[in-house]
């Protein structure tokens, strides 16, 4: 028989070295959800979960500098890292829009912004790189330049609210366009964040089921396979592999669980033309 460390009392297994260390720190901007940075310690794989924000990610590798649009990510995916990469992420608030793209174009999707010398162009304008710090002086010109808006209705649907003046169809059909994201299919990806940061912080699979509004533990289970990618017990063991770094849930959503409706707002989307497919992704 062979015997762990742990069986001769010499502690714990060694827990394998993080393929890519993250940090993340809010931002005063009322257009920002927050900016993080990580770094690859090594080349391998992890898991890229889904989020519903879209951001501006810079990627250094190499010494070679690039910049991309990223939209929210509806499904989970395996991704290789190189092993000597830093990234600088600027995530934006849902509802932040930006003059010229389409947001609902982003999901799933990324596109590279042209770049030479630690500038690129963006709306026809050269750009400094911005950095982990200065991000708030990059959103500050984007809105000199008249490029960043805000729909408040967004926010105003999450909470279960209509917007007076606009009838249902038209709000739903709004809210999809400006976030690429049902309302569904955003607070399913909160509140499985929001279990994923529970377990991680000690709380077990019951208390996480309960707090949460999930229905059993199999359901918690299907969310988080399809949504975070590995299962509960996973988690609670850190027998998965490496995930990415986990958004803070919104406290708006969260505190409406258990009790929020998560029907589709608030009648089925078949009912407006659009494919209930988007809610289950």
């Amino acid at each position: 028989m062979t015997l762990s460390k742990r069986t001769l009392g010499v502690g714990p297994e060694p827990r394998p070295v993080p393929v890519i260390r993250f940090a993340e720190r809010p931002s005063p901007s009322p257009y920002l959800a927050c900016v993080w940075r990580a770094e690859s310690t090594c080349a391998d794989d992890f898991l890229s979960v889904t989020y519903s924000e879209w951001e501006i990610v810079v990627a250094h590798v190499d010494e070679h500098i690039q910049v991309a649009l990223r939209g929210p990510v509806s499904i989970v995916k395996r991704t290789l890292v190189p092993g000597n990469g830093r990234w600088i992420g600027i995530r934006f608030r849902r509802g932040v829009t930006m003059a010229a793209i389409k947001n609902s174009s982003l999901l799933d999707s990324h596109f590279l912004l042209p770049s030479s010398n630690g500038k690129f162009w963006l709306a026809g304008m050269e750009w400094e790189v911005p950095t982990f710090d200065n991000a708030e002086d990059f959103i500050a010109r984007l809105l000199r330049e008249g490029l960043l808006g805000f729909d408040e209705l967004v926010p105003a649907i999450l909470r279960g609210e209509a917007v007076s003046g606009e009838n249902l169809r038209t709000e739903q059909r709004r809210f999809l366009r400006t976030t690429g994201l049902s309302r569904r299919a955003i607070i399913s990806i909160e509140r499985a964040h929001a279990a994923t940061l529970m377990l991680k912080g000690g709380s077990t699979i019951s208390d996480t089921v309960g707090a949460l509004g999930y229905s059993d533990q199999p359901h918690l289970t299907r969310s988080l396979r399809r949504l975070i990618g590995c299962t509960p017990g996973e988690i609670l063991s850190q027998d998965a592999i490496q995930l990415s770094v986990i958004p803070k849930p919104d406290p708006a959503i969260i505190a409406a669980l258990p009790n929020v409706d998560l029907e589709p707002w608030p009648r089925p989307l078949s009912t407006i033309g659009v494919s209930s497919a988007n809610c289950r992704k």
